[in-house]
């Protein structure tokens, strides 16, 4: 226990590091993949907020998905690609080779699907070379572009406004 709280104040010693190392990426109004990071600790409803992506244009296989679970057990499997604190060194790296890849893809758009700050999910939106970066407003604001003040459970208003906005700006 008291060795977690130890590598998590690790994490934020990088990601506070970092915090300030970001690119301010230019919208391009054609969104092709997306990225979705979501906490699936508190949000069991990945693969449907995948399915309201589909039925806004977006390709099945253009969006990637990676979810975080505060209790992560090896031996269970799990849907979607899944990581915990496991994965990451006391160093505040990756280590973990699908999370890695995730990170270095560049994704038109990153939805960063959770609306606590937790110290992994947050160092994984900021080292990511996604273009543009969507979050909610309950997390420090400047990890993301534009946040939309909604709750986890409402992901049909999530990806509604986030196109209302996205349809708005082309």
């Amino acid at each position: 226990m008291f060795l977690n709280y130890i590598k998590e104040f690790f994490v934020k010693k990088t990601l506070n590091k970092n915090l300030n190392n970001f690119k301010n990426e230019v919208f391009t109004s054609n969104i092709q993949t997306i990225g979705l990071l979501t906490d699936e600790s508190n949000f069991r409803h990945s693969k449907e907020l995948a399915d309201e992506l589909v039925l806004q244009g977006i390709a099945p296989q253009n969006i990637k998905i990676v979810a975080y679970r505060s209790k992560f057990k090896e031996k269970e499997t799990y849907s979607v690609p899944t990581f915990g604190k496991k994965h990451i060194n006391w160093n505040g790296e990756i280590t973990a080779v699908f999370l890695n890849e995730f990170i270095d893809t560049e994704f038109d758009l990153l939805i960063s699907y959770y609306n606590i700050e937790i110290a992994i999910l947050m160092m994984i939106t900021n080292q990511s070379k996604a273009r543009f970066k969507v979050g909610f407003a309950s997390v420090d604001k400047s990890l993301n572009r534009w946040m939309i003040d909604t709750t986890m459970e409402n992901y049909k208003l999530f990806v509604h406004e986030l196109f209302k906005y996205l349809k708005s700006i082309k």
